[in-house]
């Protein structure tokens, strides 16, 4: 896979052959892989090298995958996507709000796990560009953020004020999964982080205006009990 090509991934699993499965994936799509089985051996990978994104799980035998995610987030915006049997919520929740990228929960499919990497490739690569593009988003919307236009099969859809500060932030993190504490949080401020109905209601009219069919909707995908995330169009095509 040409767009991978010299990328380094950080794979931290304790497990020896579900680590040796993901590697092998990567490696096989392009990537270099380095690998770690506790979180002392993550920790020093990160601290030592530069990497393109962090696949990592949390039952690791000397402590808690999410707390490697705060100091690599300090220091850089790398993709990180958790690989976990825990299926819980409050273990997804956590972990994304700790500032993980995606949670792909195991036994997993290699197809759809690759799929999402791309997706987060892609959106990183983007970085500090996307505030000067016109995204393509899927259902035929597009969003060019310079002129502050949504449309929707070439018309200009209106939006309130709020509906597009919504919207602008799902864009920016098209494709991640965000929690209700993240959207409340950036969109609301920190005294609506426990206002989750609110938020669905903004939701619900957001797809409205914008999804062919609210009741499924395509566009703006509700990860239940966790949040939100918003599909690009390159990233519909590659979702299992």
């Amino acid at each position: 896979m040409s767009d991978v090509a010299a990328m380094t991934a950080l794979v931290v699993e304790d497990d020896r052959n579900i680590r040796r499965s993901v590697c092998t994936s990567l490696e096989a799509s392009g990537w270099t892989t380095h690998e770690a089985e506790t979180l002392r051996q993550a920790l020093a990978h990160a601290r030592s090298h530069d990497y393109d994104l962090v696949i990592l799980d949390l039952g690791l035998p000397d402590g808690d995958g999410v707390d490697l995610i705060a100091p690599i987030r300090a220091e850089s915006p790398v993709p990180i996507i958790v690989l976990s049997a825990r299926s819980e919520e409050g273990h997804k929740v956590r972990a994304l709000d700790a500032g993980a990228d995606d949670y792909v929960e195991k036994p997993f499919r290699v197809a759809e796990f690759l799929a999402r990497v791309r997706a987060h490739v892609r959106r990183q690569r983007e970085g500090d560009k996307e505030k000067e593009q016109v995204f393509a988003l899927v259902g035929n919307v597009e969003f060019d953020r310079a002129a502050r236009v949504v449309r929707k099969n070439g018309h200009d859809v209106r939006l309130t004020r709020t509906q597009y500060k919504l919207f602008d932030y799902l864009v920016t993190n098209a494709g991640r999964v965000l929690t209700h504490r993240q959207l409340l949080r950036e969109v609301w401020g920190p005294g609506r982080v426990e206002h989750t109905p609110y938020l669905r209601v903004f939701m619900a009219s957001l797809r409205q205006k914008l999804e062919d069919d609210p009741a499924q909707p395509r566009l703006i995908i509700t990860e239940t009990g966790i949040g939100y995330r918003l599909m690009a169009a390159s990233e519909s095509a590659s979702e299992p």
